[in-house]
């Protein structure tokens, strides 16, 4: 049948494309280290850093996962090509949907592969903290924050990402004047970076009774979780701490002491706040890892030499600063400012199918 000839001149054109992608991977040289390392872990005294032993882990654990994902692709590709030529050599029809749909599962998960070799950044790897901040708009920009909280906790789910909801603030009517949470994976700022910035929504207000159109911002702050900061030393005096209730999302009480920790960071003006753990030593330790990482993130970004030169820089949250722009009325559009990459499917973006702008975005940055 001449489409299983089709199908075999464009898996053979995608050789080239698995061969780059071994050369970025290096598969070899992946399992090489990784070996020195697993035997590393077996010499005396190896647990008696705990940290340090467990970064070996890590690593060993990154190394043999990179590895194990061309030879994924490898194996893939070479099922794909046999299954060709046995429906060539028998020309059997029957065999064509199993063709088909191996072949589209081999297609989709090299573009992944190829993708993931472009997150290649100090940071990339890394957990990340997400932090939403309604803008102009009133009730309907927070609102709308909360929309977009809902849009990325269902992102991560869909990558199979840990969304731990760190912080949040209620709306004085609907939705949330802000929120942070955690997403835990592997690569999850990597590809979260690209959604930092201010985002609009226009629509039909729910909240007004006249059916107008009204426009409206939230920002998303993006920034990876890091581990080793170290060589970050916060002043006390810079830091302002503020104590208050923690309440749940939607009014719902959790705790009647003031065990949640909002921080300020005096010199950068970053502010940074948790209310999930149960306890304000728990709550605090929270959220001075995160600002540590925020600072740590933007000592290494802009080339600083202390913490003591961040200095604070505030974009307003309003019309003419967004990334993206997301319409339900008077058409449903979502279209993103920086790469030109649209969708008409808002429900389908809405509901955490973000893969499209992320995507495009990271081949942007990288051309």
């Amino acid at each position: 049948m001449i489409q299983f000839e089709e199908y075999k001149q464009q898996i053979l054109g995608l050789k080239p494309k698995l061969d780059n992608l071994k050369d970025a991977l290096k598969p070899e040289d992946a399992e090489r280290e990784a070996a020195e390392l697993e035997t590393q872990s077996g010499a005396d005294g190896f647990w008696d850093d705990m940290d340090a032993a467990q970064k070996v882990l890590k690593s060993v654990k990154t190394l043999r996962e990179r590895a194990a994902r061309y030879h994924s692709l490898e194996k893939a590709y070479g099922d794909v090509l046999i299954l060709i030529e046995l429906a060539l050599e028998e020309n059997d029809e029957s065999l064509l949907p199993d063709l088909t749909a191996e072949f589209s599962a081999f297609d989709k998960k090299l573009e992944k592969a190829r993708l993931e070799t472009l997150l290649s950044g100090e940071y990339d790897r890394n957990d990340c903290i997400v932090t939403f901040h309604a803008g102009a708009g009133g009730t309907e920009a927070q609102d709308w924050v909360q929309m977009l909280y809902r849009m990325y906790v269902r992102w991560g789910e869909r990558h199979g990402y840990d969304v731990k909801l760190v912080d949040w603030l209620d709306g004085d009517e609907a939705g949330l004047k802000s929120a942070t949470i955690m997403v835990s994976g592997e690569l999850a700022y990597g590809y979260l970076k690209s959604e930092n910035g201010v985002h609009r929504l226009i629509r039909v207000s729910p909240f007004d009774s006249s059916g107008r159109r009204h426009t409206s911002f939230a920002a998303v702050e993006i920034a990876p979780q890091i581990e080793d900061t170290g060589d970050i030393v916060i002043k006390p005096e810079d830091l302002r701490v503020d104590t208050y209730r923690s309440s749940g999302a939607g009014g719902q009480h959790v705790n009647k002491t003031e065990s949640a920790i909002r921080i300020t960071h005096i010199p950068s003006g970053i502010v940074v706040a948790c209310q999930q753990e149960r306890s304000q030593i728990q709550n605090r330790e929270t959220a001075l890892s995160m600002l540590k990482s925020q600072l740590a993130a933007i000592k290494a970004k802009e080339h600083y030499d202390k913490i003591e030169d961040i200095k604070g820089v505030q974009k307003k949250i309003e019309w003419g600063s967004q990334i993206r722009t997301y319409t339900f009325m008077p058409y449903t559009l979502v279209k993103d400012e920086r790469t030109r990459f649209e969708t008409g499917n808002v429900q389908a973006v809405m509901d955490g199918d973000l893969d499209g702008f992320i995507n495009a975005y990271l081949m942007m940055q990288n051309t």
